[in-house]
């Protein structure tokens, strides 16, 4: 019944801007974690920025590469999420999916696909330098 539906990705000159959706439909529960990984072709899928959302307010965590430069948050009924990209690198260029589970967010750094239930099914980034 949850369902998470990316969008807001293309192609982008290095430098330049994006903002990503994740639409959430049928998760309404009080406590829980939403995330935003990437995978390159030929690499390992990696967490981007993750966002820890509770009645009382939230918790955000980024990956070194996007620290300064991108900016997860959420709309006011907690279920979108966004991913806020700037000044973006050749190397920010992956497949970018969002992610969700009950309850609080791993420590991004050792975060891994299997620490989330509910996937997108993706939105491509191409960043040209």
């Amino acid at each position: 019944q949850v369902q998470l539906v990316e969008s807001g990705g293309g192609s982008v000159q290095a430098g330049g801007s994006l903002k990503l959706s994740c639409a959430a439909s049928g998760f309404t529960t009080d406590y829980k974690c939403m995330a935003w990984f990437r995978q390159a072709a030929g690499k390992q899928r990696e967490g981007v920025a993750s966002i820890y959302i509770y009645p009382n307010g939230d918790i955000v965590d980024y990956a070194d590469s996007a620290k300064g430069r991108f900016t997860i948050s959420q709309d006011n009924d907690h279920n979108t999420v966004y991913l806020q990209m700037n000044s973006l690198k050749a190397d920010d260029t992956a497949m970018y999916y969002c992610a969700a589970d009950r309850g609080r967010c791993p420590l991004l750094a050792r975060a891994r696909q299997s620490d989330y239930i509910y996937w997108g099914q993706g939105t491509q980034v191409t960043v040209s330098s």
